[in-house]
């Protein structure tokens, strides 16, 4: 069912010379984004945020995934979605968070392997993973990308984490790429997008689209792009954390209950292949599992709740730098 949910992947157009321009127009694209993106990260920003109260244990985030966890296209760790959030999560919870961003940028899906390792090693109790850029760059069969994802988000909640995955962006906003081979960009986007939600879901995590945070609002708002005009700029990084914060928080219980409550009457229930192709075109959609009558699961497959949210606000760099307990590296 998963699979037929979001198809084989295949791009659908006939003749060998329009397969040619589109091969032609990624090459081109390719080039114009590699010479302008920083060939250097930023830091990584691991270290502990937020005082808390007494001697509370620090609660541990991870963050996996390519260069959009990384922050790339930014300078300072305090601009990155990591540091940001995990700042924000401090707060919300009174406690302090440990960071530990293992996250590599260029990674695809299958080399998540070795980042879950990294993260494993430091008993995480919450874990974000944002992927899915390159796999569509690529080409890579969403099939294959997805079983990478899922098996991932098993082992991590197999160990105790609570897992949050941003799903696969909008590539149809970015300018470098030319036109058609944008429209299929989209396409392709929002195909894997709602791919990884089915697998996430049923893997025990909770998805949140990122594909029209990084879409029409990008589109109309270049200062959202960093000088690559491919990587998000700290304004597009500060745009995706807003999204993310609300599941993250509700995912280790620190949540405002008064915002839950508002949330939840916004809510909608339905078989996941069904919510994750609503929440691949709405931003900041959370889709995660539930029941229904006592049942996880009804004749069309996996229970899945959507919910419908408002950005949250977000520390800004400065306050993020005087919540730094531990200087990061």
């Amino acid at each position: 069912m998963t699979a037929a949910a979001y198809g084989g992947g295949g791009v659908g157009l006939a003749g060998a010379a329009l397969l040619g321009l589109l091969r032609l127009e990624a090459r081109s694209a390719r080039r114009r984004v590699e010479s302008r993106t920083s060939k250097q990260p930023p830091p990584s920003g691991n270290g502990v945020y937020g005082r808390g109260r007494g001697r509370a244990k620090p609660l541990v985030f991870t963050v996996l995934g390519d260069s959009s966890a990384v922050g790339l296209g930014v300078e300072r760790a305090e601009e990155t979605p990591g540091v940001l959030l995990a700042a924000a999560l401090a707060e919300l919870a009174e406690r302090p968070v440990r960071l530990v961003r293992v996250a590599v940028s260029g990674a695809e899906s299958c080399e998540l392997d070795p980042q879950v390792e990294q993260a494993l090693a430091a008993r995480p109790d919450l874990a974000l993973i944002m992927i899915g850029a390159n796999d569509v760059t690529t080409r890579t069969r969403p099939a294959v990308s997805v079983r990478h994802l899922a098996d991932c988000v098993r082992r991590l909640r197999e160990a105790g984490a609570e897992v949050v995955v941003g799903t696969c962006p909008d590539l149809g906003t970015i300018r470098p790429i030319a036109q058609p081979l944008r429209l299929l960009a989209r396409r392709w986007s929002r195909q894997l997008a709602a791919a990884q939600t089915i697998a996430v879901v049923e893997a025990g995590g909770r998805t949140v689209s990122l594909g029209s945070v990084l879409g029409p609002s990008f589109a109309q708002d270049r200062t959202l792009f960093s000088v690559d005009e491919f990587h998000p700029s700290a304004a597009g990084y500060a745009s995706a954390a807003a999204v993310l914060l609300p599941a993250l928080a509700d995912a280790v219980g620190v949540w405002p209950a008064r915002d839950e409550q508002r949330r939840l009457r916004g809510s909608s229930v339905r078989p996941v292949a069904r919510a994750a192709a609503r929440a691949a075109g709405r931003a900041g959609t959370e889709v995660r599992a539930t029941e229904v009558r006592g049942s996880a699961a009804g004749p069309w497959g996996t229970w899945a709740r959507l919910l419908r949210r408002r950005p949250s606000d977000l520390p800004t760099p400065e306050q993020v730098s005087e919540a730094v307990e531990i200087p990061v590296g």
